[in-house]
Parts: C-alpha cells; structure tokens; sequence
C-alpha cells in the first residue's frame, strides 16, 4: 500500500507515529510524510485522486494538518482517522454537545469566547474546572474554586481563545485512559492533571464492564476507529472527560504494531464512516484487555 502520513512539528520525533511509519516500511509498504507547520504546501498539487491508499493525520489541535486532512476527505481519499469525526473532538465544545445529547456521561458544558463571560455562571457550579476548547495534553486545564478566582485568571485565560466550562466532578484524582485499536480496547489509570500531586505513574489495569461500554459508544458517536477516551469515576458512576483521535497509545501492548495493522485495515477497506448517528446504537463487539500492572 501507499499511505500518507501528516505529521506536524510537535511530532516530529515523536514515538508514535514515527515508528509506526517505519514499522510500515519494514512490511513493504510505501510511507510518504509530510509535515504542515514546516513546509510550503501546494494544496492545489498535493491532492491526487488515486495517489495513496489513505492519509493518516497525527496532528495537533489548531495545527494546519487537519486542513490538509480534510482537503483529502473532499478529493475522496481514505482517512484515517475520518476528517469529519477529528473535527468533532477536536473542538471540546462541539464534543460535549454531541456527547451529552446521544447519551455520553458528559458533564454539563459552557463554552465562552472571552473568560469574563463566565462569570454570568452561579456560584452553585463551582467549582468550575475551565480549560481552552481547543486544547490538548492536558495544556491550560484550571480547576477554579470560586468567582474571584475566575476573576484573577480572566488575563491568563484571555489568551486560550474559546474556553469550555464544566462542573468540577468529585473523584480520586486518577483518570482512566481508554485506548481503541483494531478493535481492542485497552485501560490505563494516570493522575488527572488537575492533582499531578498525587505522582502515580502511568500504568495498565483492568479495564471495568461499564466504563468499555462507555469506550465503545463513544467510537461509534464520533465516527472514531483509533482513539483515546479519558474517563474519571465519580460518585455518580463514569464520566468521559475527553476524547482524543490517534492518541500516544501508551502501555498498549505491542502498540506500534497494532496501530500499523490497524490503518492497514483501514486504509484496505477504502472508505470512511458517514455522519455520526442521530441515535446511539449498541457497541460493536470488541476485546477488552484485562491484564493488570503491566508496563508495555
């Protein structure tokens, strides 16, 4: 196969996807990369019919790759993962909406284009957790206790463009981190970055019955085939906090290789999925890992 790899300068060195280019090669398979925020890009050239079996976008958000991913999307090129579902987790805010109205244990969301706007919000959500709509990695996540609080952060948080809003949900301060490949899906629990305090390292564990169905929705709400799911378990039960398209995948067994088999097989089928339904359906049927503590 011929797959085109976009990959932005925040990943250039990057594990992942690097090694699953090379792991590609090494099959036989022709890997052409390119790299939106640091080259020139003729986009009237760069999009052939027929050219590659599927372009894959390893990007940040707000980074010029999903552009060129969608332009490709338009042409009728295979996507992975489709530009249409990347849009809608990218923006935090059209995530949760679409979430919580298909039935996601998403927190209730306010989204605001300059922070003092916030401060129309009762005292009664706070504390409020606020962080960038458009963000990732965990960058700019604030866990504010009160509207004064809010008040002292408006010029920091000016600079983050349209910010999204939620309820602070009470937990241990551990997140769950769901990763989809191929199928399969995969837990690790990590500190949440709202309590990096507490130092626990990354690392496998069973993944929970309610909390892999959670995992399995949320592929089939976005349209999604490679990604993450950030869960936390407060006293109501699971809430799905994020989602990632093409996530680090990290302590997934053997994830280089099941990541390059898994676009293998999605560029091999040669489509994209439609729009997300307007109803939830069952989750498809998928594998859940259920090895505990185990480094990959």
């Amino acid at each position: 196969m011929r797959l085109c790899f976009l990959v932005e300068e925040h990943y250039r060195h990057d594990g992942m996807p690097n090694e699953v280019i090379r792991q590609l090669q090494s099959w036989g398979h022709q890997v052409d990369v390119l790299r939106p925020g640091g080259s020139l890009l003729r986009m009237t050239e760069a999009l052939r019919a027929g050219s590659h079996d599927a372009w894959v976008l390893k990007t940040v958000s707000g980074g010029p790759g999903l552009t060129l991913l969608e332009a490709a999307a338009s042409a009728g090129l295979t996507t992975v993962n489709d530009a249409r579902s990347i849009r809608r987790v990218r923006d935090k805010a059209l995530a949760a909406a679409i979430g919580r109205s298909r039935g996601l244990p998403v927190p209730p969301t306010y989204a605001a284009a300059r922070p003092e706007l916030l401060a129309e919000l009762p005292a009664s959500e706070y504390p409020l957790v606020v962080k960038p709509a458009d963000g990732s990695s965990g960058r700019a996540v604030h866990l504010v206790a009160s509207p004064d609080r809010l008040a002292a952060m408006a010029p920091e948080l000016a600079r983050e463009g349209l910010l999204i809003a939620q309820p602070y949900v009470a937990n241990s301060g551990i997140d769950l981190k769901v990763y989809c490949v191929g199928g399969e899906l995969y837990a690790t629990e990590r500190c949440s970055p709202l309590h990096p305090e507490l130092g626990i390292p990354e690392r496998r564990v069973p993944l929970p019955a309610e909390v892999a169905a959670i995992a399995g929705q949320v592929g089939a709400v976005y349209g999604l085939d490679l990604y993450g799911v950030d869960v936390l378990l407060g006293p109501d039960g699971p809430v799905v906090v994020d989602v990632n398209d093409f996530p680090s995948f990290r302590q997934v067994p053997d994830a280089v290789a099941r990541v390059a088999r898994a676009v293998l097989g999605l560029a091999g089928a040669g489509q994209t999925p439609g729009p997300a339904p307007t109803k939830v359906p069952a989750p498809s049927p998928v594998h859940v890992s259920a090895t505990a503590g185990e480094s990959a």
